[in-house]
């Protein structure tokens, strides 16, 4: 990489990071998973299959004015991970494994979207599940996701 380029990718990290209000290090456990989900309630939940709507908070906005990447990303691993309970299947430590995310439209503040989580496979230690993220009125798609999780509980060694 060349050194202005190189320069230019910092500037860019180091003008967002300036632009950020200050750390804060007394921040509670948990705390970024209730900054996400703030506002989400489960619609329908049956063996399997968890539905849960959400209006999109202008807290979780990216720089263009709908719902961050980032964001999407969380709500796929925080409701994927939920769903495994629906199936019986023992969360521990609630790790993804892994995410692999299309981001097919844009979410705007206010508008009520429909999470839908399903379980493809829950094995002893790793479940499979598929997450969609929707327009709650017309059902569009706005991104959708396989997810795995690490199930077994977590070792007392």
């Amino acid at each position: 990489m060349g050194g202005s380029a190189m320069e230019a990718a910092r500037r860019v990290l180091e003008q967002a990071a300036e632009a950020a209000p200050p750390p804060t290090d007394g921040l509670p456990s948990g705390f970024y998973d209730a900054f996400v989900l703030r506002g989400i309630r489960v619609h329908a939940a049956e063996p399997g299959r968890l539905v849960c709507r959400f209006t999109v908070p202008s807290r979780l906005l990216n720089s263009g004015g709908f719902l961050h990447g980032g964001a999407t990303a969380s709500l796929v691993h925080l409701v994927g991970s939920a769903v495994f309970h629906t199936a019986g299947a023992v969360s521990g430590s609630g790790s993804p494994l892994e995410m692999n995310i299309s981001y097919l439209d844009a979410a705007f503040p206010d508008q009520e979207i429909e999470i839908e989580a399903k379980v493809l496979r829950a094995g002893k230690a790793v479940g499979v599940a598929i997450v969609e993220l929707r327009r709650e009125k017309s059902g569009k798609l706005i991104a959708q996701a396989r997810y795995s999780n690490y199930l077994a509980p977590s070792s007392n060694l």
